[in-house]
């Protein structure tokens, strides 16, 4: 049997990390067994399934570089059929119209007991509740959680379509990865809730369930549900801090699932070998952002210059990078860091003032001055001649080499951070780099 998995949105905003773990878990699935990633957004909000957050989704999937086979597929779009097959379960008596209000449920429970399921009575008009059976379980079989039974006896006859015949979310998703032959179910386990209800909904309709497994939910290094003040939430603005789609790929793969070898630098098509979703833990997973931060780190130090300016340059939107890039990419994790290190070198020095209080104070002014004259007696303005002559006047002063080496630094950058000194000053060329100086000593 042929793996058929799908990935299934409600485009009512960015996709966030949860979100994108799945969408990376059912495609991973998908090549590695050579099966089908369906792409299907569930748009019957539709309110909030405007065209801008659908582009959102697959912007999103497109950066992740997570390709679907099928799709992208408008649940909304449907709608002909799930009333098709909401009219055969009404015809079957496997489900009915009930006009029972949230007071009438209440009022059910208060007679029947707390914890007691819920049962219409069948009515010529009013929503379309289906019908659980009185006796008897639902058991969820898990690939990751293992077995959750859930007892009829406390299960509510679940409204699956409003009075006007629109369905709701646990008839429509059935229905939908029936007729997409879905084989497997990944999503978060706060789905796990919805499940039973689903399954109750195949068997109504005499069909086979897929397979679920339901992922942990993801929480930040406080422990605390992910959210916004843990850092980046959505793929969008993981792009936007300057991660790269592939060490973004390698962290989520991980948040949860063990490699079997226990490495952390591991590339797509390893994890394509490697991925099992029995492996995944049942426990939340942590989301840290200054993880990812180091392991995209690496990932930038695997690109060569060229491949690392072509990124850079679509970044920023800038060109001719490449030789600040050169000299920055050590001191880089994220693409937003190459411009904090070396934006200067295109703009100009930036305006640090405690920099400047630090390090162009009297004797700081005094260094530079002497390097500006070490510097300007050089015919060959390369890294190696710059360090010989910038080494002769620490010496000449007595001074340790921050001493002189930091106020060139705030001259040149406005701050006391950059890219190794000799390097920034033979990219800015001698010309500018004596002008920067010039413009410090001035009073």
């Amino acid at each position: 049997m042929s793996i058929r998995v799908r990935f299934a949105p409600s485009p009512t905003g960015a996709l966030h990390v949860g979100g994108a773990r799945a969408a990376l878990y059912n495609w991973l699935m998908a090549r590695q067994s050579g099966g089908t990633f369906v792409l299907r957004i569930e748009d019957t909000d539709r309110e909030r399934s405007t065209p801008e957050n659908v582009e959102q989704i697959l912007d999103a999937l497109r950066w992740l570089e997570l390709d679907w086979d099928e799709g992208p597929i408008s649940q909304y779009a449907r709608a002909d059929r799930h009333a098709e097959a909401l009219q055969g379960l009404l015809d079957s008596g496997h489900a009915y119209r009930s006009s029972a209000t949230a007071d009438d449920v209440k009022a059910y429970k208060a007679e029947h007991g707390a914890s007691a399921g819920f049962r219409g009575t069948p009515e010529e008009h009013g929503a379309i509740r289906l019908k659980v059976p009185d006796e008897g379980t639902t058991t969820v079989h898990d690939l990751i959680r293992g077995d959750t039974v859930f007892e009829h006896t406390h299960l509510d006859d679940p409204v699956i379509a409003r009075a006007d015949g629109s369905v709701l979310y646990n008839f429509a998703v059935a229905v939908d990865d029936l007729d997409m032959g879905i084989t497997h179910v990944v999503r978060g386990e706060d789905h796990l809730s919805n499940t039973p209800k689903q399954l109750l909904v195949y068997e109504a309709l005499g069909a086979a369930p897929p397979t679920f497994a339901h992922l942990p939910l993801l929480h930040g290094p406080d422990g605390k549900k992910l959210s916004k003040r843990h850092g980046a939430a959505s793929v969008q603005e993981l792009r936007d801090a300057g991660y790269l789609p592939e060490a973004v790929r390698n962290y989520l793969a991980l948040l949860g699932w063990g490699d079997p070898d226990d490495e952390t630098i591991i590339t797509t098509s390893q994890l394509v070998d490697r991925f099992d979703i029995s492996r995944v833990s049942k426990n939340p997973a942590q989301f840290d952002e200054q993880k990812l931060r180091w392991l995209n780190g690496r990932y930038v130090r695997e690109l060569t210059t060229a491949q690392l300016t072509t990124r850079l340059e679509r970044h920023t939107g800038r060109t001719g990078l490449e030789p600040a890039v050169e000299i920055s990419r050590e001191k880089m994790q994220t693409l937003a860091d190459f411009w904090l290190l070396a934006g200067f070198i295109f703009d100009g020095p930036v305006d640090d003032p405690k920099a400047r209080e630090k390090w162009l104070d009297d004797e700081g002014r005094a260094a530079l001055a002497d390097a500006r004259v070490a510097l300007a007696d050089l015919d060959a303005f390369d890294v190696s001649s710059i360090d010989d002559a910038l080494r002769k006047v620490v010496d000449q002063r007595a001074a340790k080499p921050k001493q002189v080496f930091q106020p060139i630094r705030v001259a040149l950058a406005g701050t006391a951070v950059s890219p190794g000194i000799f390097e920034t000053l033979a990219v800015l060329g001698k010309e500018e780099s004596l002008r920067r100086i010039d413009t410090a000593l001035t009073p």
